[in-house]
């Protein structure tokens, strides 16, 4: 007798840059979430679907639970917030220090408001002694009362699939929601968009990636030739940082697009002729109309 298929939808939480992209990447097999060492990397609620003999996961990669500061943040924490009680299992990531900021008490406190079993995920577990972790469970153990509490190393992989067999411990009885080659729900140019947003992030300083994003203007397949041809505006706050992102002689906004390109043509598994122009919107953060017309949902400003 074949066992129960089960399938569920499980929340990815945590403060910025803890590693829930890279985690999701992980256990997915493919990139889908944009990872960078910068906060604020995860704008959008990013939808992965995992399938197996088991049944199916579909977890929903949030921006990170912090203090908003503009319409931005207040988008990102709202979409954030409001996800953990539309799933089956909440996992919590923390990063494995025995300090337990104001951010992470506010995401508990938020946590005691819902009914959906949490687990803790502690992860880079790979940068810490054992029993340094021994401290790290029982500092979060006196803040809240989790379902479980896993650690793992979502660089390395390690401890992956046993967090994958314990969500689907806690997972009912249910359908298949997505063919089984299905790893995501996201518009292949929304992707594109923000595979190219991470190259920027990844390649200029500190100080202009909160305030860029990236517009799609045109893709479209060749009809004769495997190419698809691209044309996308990244969009700044200010003259100055136009100036930064396009680089010496065009040097900078070159070296965004080549690396953006590999990247999408690995994903669209076609030759990609990538065009990048740079445009100043000033305060488009602040800006309702600007961030639906950047891909921010209506539903997430209320």
């Amino acid at each position: 007798m074949q066992a129960e298929y089960k399938s569920g939808f499980v929340t990815l939480i945590g403060r910025p840059n803890v590693g829930k992209s890279t985690l999701m990447n992980r256990i997915i097999g493919q990139k889908i979430a944009i990872t960078s060492n910068k906060p604020q990397t995860t704008r959008n609620r990013i939808q992965t679907v995992f399938t197996d003999e088991r049944g199916q996961i579909i977890f929903l990669d949030t921006p990170g639970i912090h203090k908003a500061k503009n319409k931005l943040g207040e988008y990102m924490v709202n979409v954030a917030e409001r996800t953990v009680n539309e799933v089956d299992l909440v996992m919590w990531l923390v990063e494995p220090t025995t300090f337990v900021g104001a951010g992470e008490r506010h995401i508990a406190e938020q946590l005691k408001k819902s009914h959906t079993p949490v687990i803790l995920v502690i992860n880079k577990i790979d940068t810490v002694k054992k029993e340094e972790l021994l401290a790290v469970i029982d500092t979060y153990q006196k803040i809240y009362d989790f379902a479980e509490i896993v650690p793992v190393s979502a660089l390395k992989g390690e401890n992956a699939s046993h967090l994958v067999e314990i969500i689907f411990s806690y997972l009912s009885e249910g359908p298949q929601f997505y063919d089984e080659d299905t790893i995501t729900d996201q518009p292949e140019r929304q992707i594109v968009a923000e595979l190219i947003r991470e190259k920027a992030l990844r390649l200029l300083n500190d100080e202009i990636p909160h305030g860029i994003a990236v517009s799609i203007e045109r893709m479209r397949e060749r009809k004769k030739g495997n190419i698809m041809d691209i044309e996308a505006t990244i969009v700044c706050e200010r003259d100055s940082h136009k100036g930064i992102i396009i680089g010496k002689k065009g040097s900078m906004l070159k070296q965004i697009g080549s690396k953006a390109r590999i990247e999408i043509e690995n994903l669209l598994d076609i030759r990609v002729n990538l065009q990048l122009w740079v445009k100043v919107k000033k305060d488009w953060r602040d800006s309702d109309f600007l961030l639906k017309n950047y891909g921010f949902q209506d539903k997430d400003f209320e």
